[in-house]
């Protein structure tokens, strides 16, 4: 028997234009599209060409006239400073619009940019809809970003407005925002008219005269704005990621095929009704937080939270079950590394007995691989459905998952289930020929992909072509290798960059990674390539060990995790060094820094990535390299 979510993928595939236009009789449009998928420029595909939309209208004012004026939009919840605060959709929507207002009085309209550089607050969310309502296009840079890596971004954003805030908080320390502007705009060669600056008591900021607006001073006798329709194909956003190049490659994303992926993700992905709750654990500065903690609740009517905090430290690793509980999470979307964090302060779970979790029916993972001992420890102490799902910056949106809204499929630990309806993927060869079931390749997804995928590079198509689509000519590269078993399940093992080759056998390192997991005593890992004269690479393991674990156990652990690796996947692995570390350096969003570590196993020198979380654990992954190197 068709399993259900099979029938709904294939209905995707052979007929794209009535799909996705059912799916997007659930959104308010000014006018109506010409053509649902207007491949007229390909590979420069445009959804609902011809429709005007607004994405602020979507989020908010539709639903205020149909009722929802004061259910809860958005909760509030930051245990760094101690604080919880709920806004109905009413009055997010008068925030909203006098704060669009505000920036029209400094010069924003429609199609202009406007870069937003703050801390998880409220004012964060208001500041990105008010820009959506203006028709106009916002570029959030992650909180605290670099100076350097911020005024790339506004040389190629070219914004007319900043908003920040004085200062972000992480735990123990207060991170001043303001003078980490300032060094940006002074090195940019752009200069943006005006900064509005939301003064947070922690660490008020200088401001600087004719330049610089105090957030209230903006607000004061500005008029309510209303939405301001745009077409379909106008861009919402820009979100800058890491080039390999050193320029950031600004992901440009639409308005309307935004709208219609990301309301039909809510149902038929994620399983959650209009009215209930939705919790994202990332930030704003990453496409979870654009898509799913900003615009996926909203638009469905449901009640978002936006956490500032850790899921470990504030104050313990309880902290994601207390913010559960309180506010009767429904659905969960976290990524891997925060549970396994979790899991390192709390093996046993016990931190999870102390909370009512009965609203939780569900839990999402996504950001990186979840290895299947991961897995298993989050089904076994939250006793839900866990869905491992794989999408991208790019993707805007889950390519891969078990659409429980659909029909919930069973579980194959270390796979991200199966395609989502519009994404048709294949795995292919080095030479774009399509491979056997089960084996590893490269991970490309046919053209056109469906709505919410980026539509281009800010102002860069050629570059947006040469990245993407031309080293398989039809399809979209992803960069990620795995394999798809004769089920039709996908599994997404590791950048395409850690595959390595070990004497002539292609191996990936997620594979390594996933059998170092297993072991009872760790945490988290990661594998990497170093070169060898003799195999070419070989790789290199470093483990982060459970809490409680004693030192008199670490010579034992690592000898069992190479005859780990021997057993499991054989000699040919060549897996023969294992290092134990207190911590792996990873970014802000929770992704470990293979690439880096990799330069610093062979001995190279390496950039300090501006994305990491905390430049110090360098320099404890070299020392660990260095003293293995030295026995």
């Amino acid at each position: 028997m068709a399993r259900l979510s099979d029938l709904v993928h294939e209905r995707s595939l052979k007929d794209p234009e009535r799909f996705w236009g059912d799916a997007a009789e659930t959104i308010d449009w000014y006018a109506k599209w010409d053509r649902v998928c207007d491949g007229s420029r390909a590979p420069f595909y445009r959804w609902f060409a011809g429709a005007t939309v607004n994405t602020c209208h979507n989020a908010l004012d539709r639903h205020v006239a149909r009722g929802r004026s004061q259910q809860a939009a958005l909760i509030y919840d930051s245990p760094v400073t101690g604080s919880v605060a709920t806004l109905t959709y009413r009055e997010l929507l008068d925030r909203v619009s006098h704060f669009a207002g505000a920036l029209a009085r400094l010069g924003v309209s429609k199609g202009d940019r406007v870069i937003i550089y703050m801390p998880m607050i409220p004012e964060a969310v208001i500041a990105m809809l008010a820009v959506a309502r203006l028709g106009a296009i916002h570029s959030v840079v992650f909180g605290g970003f670099a100076s350097a890596e911020l005024a790339t971004r506004i040389d190629d954003a070219r914004p007319t407005v900043v908003v920040t805030a004085s200062c972000g908080i992480e735990p123990g320390r207060t991170v001043g925002y303001k003078p980490l502007l300032d060094a940006a705009i002074a090195m940019s060669r752009h200069k943006p008219s005006h900064c509005i600056v939301y003064q947070r008591p922690m660490a008020p900021a200088d401001l600087i005269p004719g330049r610089d607006v105090e957030w209230n001073e903006a607000l004061a006798g500005a008029r309510p704005h209303d939405c301001v329709p745009v077409p379909a194909t106008d861009p919402l956003y820009i979100l800058y990621t890491s080039g390999t190049t050193g320029q950031p490659k600004g992901i440009v994303r639409d308005n309307g095929g935004h709208l219609v992926a990301l309301d039909w993700s809510m149902k038929h992905v994620y399983g959650v009704e209009p009215g209930e709750v939705f919790w994202a654990a990332s930030d704003i500065g990453w496409v979870v937080g654009h898509s799913y903690i900003v615009y996926a609740p909203l638009v469905h009517g449901c009640t978002t939270i936006l956490f500032e905090g850790k899921p470990v430290g504030t104050p313990d690793a309880g902290v994601y079950w207390r913010v559960a509980s309180q506010h009767k999470v429904a659905c969960l979307f976290t990524a891997p590394t925060s549970f396994r964090a979790i899991k390192r302060d709390d093996p046993n779970g016990l931190l999870i007995g102390n909370y009512d979790l009965s609203s939780l029916r569900t839990l999402f993972l996504a950001g990186e691989r979840t290895d299947p001992d991961t897995l298993a420890w989050a089904e076994d102490k939250l006793k839900v459905p866990v869905v491992d799902h794989w999408w991208q910056t790019e993707t805007g949106w889950a390519v891969c998952a078990n659409c429980v809204g659909i029909d919930m499929l069973p579980v194959k630990p270390g796979s991200a289930t199966t395609p989502v309806a519009g994404w048709d993927v294949q795995v292919v060869d080095a030479s774009g020929r399509p491979v056997k079931a089960g084996e590893i390749g490269s991970l490309v997804c046919k053209l056109p992909l469906p709505p919410g995928s980026l539509m281009t590079l800010w102002g860069a198509d050629e570059r947006y072509e040469q990245t993407y689509l031309s080293d398989f000519p039809g399809f979209y590269k992803t960069a990620d290798a795995g394999f798809i078993d004769e089920d039709g399940y996908v599994y997404v093992m590791t950048r395409t960059d850690d595959v390595i080759n070990v004497a002539g056998h292609r191996l990936a390192t997620g594979a390594m990674e996933e059998v170092l997991a297993s072991h009872p005593d760790v945490a988290e890992c990661a594998v990497v390539g170093a070169a060898d004269t003799l195999k070419g690479q070989v790789p290199i393991g470093f483990v982060v060990l459970k809490a409680g674990v004693p030192e008199m156990r670490h010579g034992d652990i690592v000898v069992e995790l190479v005859q780990r690796v021997r057993d499991r996947i054989g000699p040919v692995a060549g897996f023969r060094t294992a290092m134990i570390v207190k911590r792996l350096p990873k970014t802000r969003s929770g992704k470990i820094l293979r690439s880096t570590m990799r330069r610093i196993a062979d001995g190279q020198p390496y950039e300090m990535p501006p994305t990491i979380d905390d430049p110090a654990v360098l320099s404890e992954i070299d020392e660990a390299v260095r003293a293995v190197r030295t026995i």
